[in-house]
């Protein structure tokens, strides 16, 4: 120090004896100033902030405010901006403040207003386990990094230290906000970390329907609904029922039990076979429906002794009425076939050309095409030439819009791509614009008329019963079927 100068301002001073008021930062005091018009302070300020091979701004580096400096730390070079560009600046002259405090950690969670988690320890597990999962599943780095931060962003929202988390806390949590749930869900469960305690959607579907009704029958039809929503493995045993079936069911019933509870029953066992038979309508296809529903459900109650008789015993109400295959028009199946969708093309040709179900589509895997031939169960069946070239060029779109996946699933899309899961039956039916039953039955059809009604053709063919085979073989002769090519013209 000299006279409460440092070193470098008494340098300054001496290179710099011109005295007035800076340019710069305008204070008002007098000061040393340099040939630019700046004090020293507003100098430094602007060396100091100034990137390699940038010229040198002193307005625009002083604009945000200046860092004060602790006397005697270092040195200011006088040379000027562009010959010290030129010369290499020795690392001895270089001398780095040290700051009194830590800046706080500045995360992307901390950024967005999420905390981090609290066991840090387990965050990272789950962050190398995400990592892992994703590059077997052939995730993208978006998902993976996505997936990630969804998980330590879960983790400090839910202060979670050890045990499983459920998924509808889970749900609640980023419903709505555009987190990835089902990737989260999928590394939760890898670790053993996820309680999945998601109510499916049929159950809360049934319980919508029988609400209002009375108590007891409520009941009654729960322990329906378990037997074909589970099955059940004592006698008599049932096997578990798809949803469609148990809806279908229940939109057949529900309006008869409703009348009955509004006529002031409270319960099924209430019901004699004279309530049945009046329930019903007097003849055709909606006799048939009701009897049937009806029929399972007191078959059931009876089995399961909730009831203790059953008044639909030796009912007959006939079979409802069977929709005869009709044929699709030719622009139809052309739109299908010519279809910009590699997808629709590809599934369209396999159901136009092979007549193959909804539920086979959904199942086949890579390795079932091979040889030019597609393994439906026992049947190994020839790809016909349209359907080849349509089948290659919906691998070359899947090879390039996902070459990382991991699903075997020949037909997958964006959401079924990160997992080994099949697409499902809505997707079948929004890919193909037309339901793929009709397209299936639009091929039988055409094979029935081309074979004259050939019975044990279809059933080879197509892998029929003999009277599934027979509902097509029924139309050949058909008054209203007789010319089939000017129909589907």
């Amino acid at each position: 120090m000299h006279r409460w100068l440092c070193q470098p301002c008494v340098g300054w001073r001496a290179n710099n004896p011109v005295t007035g008021c800076c340019r710069i930062c305008r204070d008002g005091r007098v000061l040393h100033l340099n040939p630019e018009g700046a004090c020293r302070l507003c100098w430094r300020q602007a060396a100091a902030s100034k990137a390699p091979r940038e010229p040198l701004e002193l307005i625009a580096r002083n604009r945000n405010g200046q860092q004060l400096f602790i006397a005697s730390i270092g040195r200011i070079s006088m040379v000027p901006p562009i010959e010290r560009e030129r010369r290499a600046p020795r690392a001895s002259t270089r001398v780095r403040q040290l700051g009194l405090f830590d800046p706080p950690e500045n995360t992307w969670l901390l950024r967005h207003g999420y905390r981090e988690p609290p066991n840090g320890l387990l965050a990272e597990q789950l962050d190398r386990l995400c990592v892992e999962h994703g590059r077997q599943h052939g995730w993208s780095n978006t998902t993976t990094d996505r997936t990630r931060l969804s998980i330590r962003a879960l983790l400090g929202m839910l202060g979670h230290h050890h045990g499983p988390l459920a998924a509808s806390v889970v749900i609640a949590r980023f419903g709505g906000r555009g987190w990835p749930v089902r990737p989260v869900f999928a590394i939760l469960a890898e670790a053993d970390l996820l309680d999945d305690d998601r109510v499916p959607a049929i159950d809360l579907w049934f319980d919508r329907q029988i609400a209002g009704l009375p108590p007891t029958i409520i009941e009654e039809l729960h322990v329906w609904f378990a037997v074909m929503r589970h099955g059940s493995t004592t006698a008599p045993r049932r096997r578990p029922r798809q949803p469609v079936t148990i809806r279908t069911r229940c939109y057949w019933a529900l309006p008869t039990i409703r009348q009955w509870a509004a006529d002031g029953r409270q319960s099924l066992r209430e019901i004699a076979r004279d309530d049945v038979l009046a329930a019903l309508a007097p003849s055709g296809n909606e006799r048939a429906t009701t009897a049937i529903a009806l029929r399972s459900i007191f078959q059931t109650l009876n089995a399961r002794k909730v009831i203790f008789t059953n008044p639909t015993v030796n009912l007959n109400a006939g079979a409802p009425a069977t929709r005869e295959p009709l044929p699709v028009t030719i622009s139809k199946l052309r739109t299908v076939l010519d279809s910009t969708d590699p997808a629709c093309a590809a599934l369209g040709a396999l159901a136009i050309f092979h007549a193959l179900q909804q539920q086979e589509l959904i199942g086949l895997v890579l390795t079932d095409i091979h040889d030019g031939r597609v393994e439906i169960g026992d049947r190994s069946i020839p790809l016909a030439p349209p359907a080849r070239e349509r089948i290659a060029a919906w691998l070359d779109h899947r090879n390039q819009r996902w070459p990382h996946t991991a699903n075997p699933h020949l037909f997958i899309n964006y959401r079924s791509a990160t997992t080994l899961g099949p697409v499902g039956r809505r997707w079948i039916r929004l890919t193909l614009g037309v339901p793929a039953r009709s397209l299936r039955e639009d091929r039988i059809l055409d094979e029935a008329h081309a074979t004259g009604g050939d019975v044990r053709r279809l059933v080879d063919l197509f892998g029929l019963g003999v009277n599934a085979a027979s509902r097509y073989t029924r139309t050949v002769d058909h008054p209203d079927l007789t010319n089939l090519d000017e129909t589907t013209s």
